[in-house]
């Protein structure tokens, strides 16, 4: 029954777009369990009554959206939900899309930017954006920068999936063991690492200063992918140190930059 209001007694309303809204509010709840939920769990969560909230989730069942997990009877996301996250997914060019802003990045910032992805080899330069005063490095495209000792690097280093860089990661290791002057602000153990690790994926981005490339600092940040991990690098290089600092405006940009482009 409707009430003045053109809604049903239980505060449903009665058609249009708002119906979609709530349904959908229902679906963007279910995407936050890690774990098939009860009926009443998910009607709290979601702010419905159970009547309404059953209903929504009788309609997703019968689309393939959502599955009921046995004796249980709990809710979880179905086949159907999977399907269309891994259609989304395929649409998701997390390369040429960042590729396409970082020359608004860059005019924001003044500084020069790279885009990176990890290859065989290593982190690899595919993007070089100049600014009107171009910073002036032998780096170009193609170039493969170390995980240990470069911005990007150490971007990689904090949220790249861990088996794909621990070759890499093992060598530059054994290297810097050999050279303890080549990385003066890390102690190249595992336990080094791991508290780099840490202190990047605390502070959002990655940072080197001109002890590495005299007269040049650098900052990294990652575009991410639903599982957290990197897809690609952005770093911005400049001449002066201010720019590495927490709070400055390029730092604020650049992590505003890669966390409005990736998926987390």
């Amino acid at each position: 029954m409707k009430n003045r209001q053109g809604e049903t007694e239980d505060g449903e309303p009665s058609g249009g777009i708002q119906s979609l809204d709530a349904a959908l509010r229902l679906l963007r709840v279910m995407t936050g369990y890690s774990r098939p939920m009860a009926l009443s769990e998910i009607a709290r969560d979601c702010g419905m009554p159970l009547s309404k909230a059953h209903r929504y989730l009788a309609s997703f069942l019968h689309a393939g959206l959502v599955e009921q997990a046995g004796r249980s009877g709990k809710y979880d996301l179905g086949a159907g939900a999977v399907r269309l996250g891994l259609a989304a997914l395929a649409r998701h060019d997390f390369v040429n899309r960042t590729a396409e802003e970082l020359p608004d990045l860059c005019g924001e910032t003044g500084l020069t930017g790279l885009l990176s992805v990890w290859g065989n080899q290593g982190a690899t330069v595919i993007r070089w954006e100049r600014t009107a005063s171009p910073v002036i490095t032998s780096m170009g495209l193609g170039t493969t920068l170390p995980l240990l000792n470069s911005a990007t690097g150490r971007a990689f280093l904090a949220w790249a999936p861990q088996g794909a860089i621990q070759q890499a990661l093992e060598v530059e290791l054994q290297h810097a063991r050999h050279n303890p002057n080549l990385i003066s602000d890390l102690t190249a153990t595992t336990e080094g690492v791991a508290d780099l690790r840490q202190a990047t994926r605390a502070a959002g981005y990655a940072t080197v200063d001109g002890r590495f490339i005299p007269g040049l600092v650098a900052i990294a940040a990652p575009i991410l992918d639903w599982q957290g991990e990197a897809q690609a690098v952005v770093t911005l290089i400049g001449t002066d140190p201010a720019a590495t600092r927490p709070g400055s405006d390029p730092v604020a940009r650049l992590r505003a930059f890669a966390q409005r482009l990736s998926l987390t």
